[in-house]
């Protein structure tokens, strides 16, 4: 049930602005729902409502490391040379991730792209150094850029195109009971829709993002000025797709993303086909889009498994589950994508081959 007895709920907030002036789009929705979201907790771990990547394995943080320094020792060890994260949750990835490179000589300035106060606090403590950022346009100009995006993409808000029987709408929000429900727009889109999919059938959804498009192009402006490289992982398709794939997550189970907006994670997948396009149309180098467990096996994480069980045979059990968790087809292995990028005169990366 939706929270009316609270008039600073943002269910409430929706519901006086739509009375006021009318249906908001899906993207302001999702926009303004994890805004506040995010800003008011930590969200990871067993007490939050999801876990990502880094806090199951160290060895996921740890192959990014080796996988930097690898490109970066073989693009010449230019310096200076800075690590950028973008949404580094907990710090648990940069952590690792520096500590691995660390062994290889790489120890760049460390530059951590966050909005949430209470994510901050906790990276102070992990990730001791680092320098904070609200966007990308304060890190440095200067010196090869390694960038790290892990479940940041999914988290920006969509944009939702439905055919109907006149035309592309937008999808707009309204209340419906004690949630809220979308509708189709009064304003024709017809031209927002690339033209090879404008005769779709009726009832067809086309998604898009406009923050990841733009972070995708800003950062390949960056790797084709300063040098560098860049990961992005997250949960997607590589391969264009029509649907809706907004949903909800809290205390680790998927909820209606129509009730409570602002007190669940509301993700939608990435279309890594678009973005690879969006980065190749600056000049930057599109090193290749895999599924995450393809690409950690060709990193080595199943003899980096056997490594950490051998010191501690206690824990084996525990170690090899939690690499089946990154790497199996049936859990994060096959839906979670990586998509590498490049300067143009960077090498080719580890694990984006075959």
């Amino acid at each position: 049930m939706l929270d009316e007895d609270d008039g600073s709920s943002l269910a409430a907030i929706f519901r006086r602005l739509i009375a006021n002036t009318g249906p908001i789009s899906l993207m302001h929705y999702m926009g303004e729902a994890n805004a506040r979201y995010y800003a008011s907790r930590d969200p990871l771990g067993t007490a939050g409502d999801f876990v990502t990547a880094p806090e199951i394995s160290q060895m996921f943080g740890e192959l990014i490391g080796l996988w930097l320094a690898d490109i970066w020792i073989r693009a010449g060890r230019e310096a200076p040379v800075h690590y950028v994260e973008l949404g580094p949750g907990r710090g648990t990835l940069a952590s690792d991730a520096l500590r691995a490179a660390k062994r290889y000589g790489l120890e760049p300035a460390v530059h951590l792209v966050e909005a949430s106060t209470a994510l901050k606090d906790v990276q102070l403590v992990t990730v001791p150094g680092a320098q904070w950022h609200a966007d990308l346009s304060t890190v440095p100009m200067y010196g090869p850029v390694l960038i790290v995006a892990n479940e940041f993409l999914d988290a920006l808000p969509v944009r939702q195109l439905v055919r109907t029987a006149d035309g592309w709408r937008e999808r707009m929000v309204v209340p419906e009971g004690d949630r809220f429900a979308c509708i189709a727009g009064s304003q024709p889109m017809d031209a927002a829709v690339p033209e090879a999919r404008r005769d779709a059938s009726e009832g067809a959804i086309i998604e898009t993002c406009p923050g990841a498009a733009a972070t995708i192009y800003e950062v390949a402006g960056r790797l084709i000025e300063q040098g560098g490289a860049a990961l992005f992982i997250d949960y997607g398709h590589d391969t264009p797709r029509d649907g809706s794939t907004l949903q909800a997550v809290r205390q680790h189970l998927k909820v209606d993303p129509f009730v409570n907006p602002g007190e669940a994670d509301l993700t939608a997948h990435v279309d890594f086909a678009t973005l690879a396009q969006i980065a190749q149309s600056r000049g930057c180098k599109w090193l290749g889009t895999v599924p995450q467990g393809r690409w950690l096996r060709e990193l080595g994480i199943e003899t980096r498994a056997e490594g950490l069980a051998a010191v501690a045979p206690q824990h084996a059990a525990a170690i090899h589950g939690a690499m089946d968790r990154l790497i199996g087809e049936g859990q994060m292995g096959a839906l979670f994508k990586v998509m590498g990028l490049a300067a143009p005169t960077w090498p080719d990366g580890v694990g984006f081959s075959g």
